[in-house]
């Protein structure tokens, strides 16, 4: 049987203060998911599930202590991320 195991990671003050600033001067509220980690257990296998961070509609991706923020683009036939800060 494969468990996987699931764990919350907060995101970090700074960037949550950083996002709520720049929000702050559009008038916005972000919506913020928090990442995790998954496990599969008696394994070395880890995926890090970033911070998603959702602004009018449009939907970021972060990492705690990362100085990249990425923006998640779906288009009809793939989905892409690009850099935007």
């Amino acid at each position: 049987m494969v468990n996987i195991i699931k764990q919350e990671i907060e995101i970090g003050a700074v960037l949550k203060n950083k996002i709520e600033f720049i929000c702050s001067f559009y008038n916005t509220t972000p919506t913020i998911h928090n990442g995790s980690i998954r496990t599969i257990e008696h394994t070395n296998l880890t995926y890090v599930e970033p911070h998603r961070i959702i602004i009018n509609g449009t939907t970021y991706l972060a990492f705690n202590y990362e100085p990249n923020v990425h923006q998640r683009i779906v288009t009809r036939n793939s989905r892409y991320y690009a850099n935007i800060l």
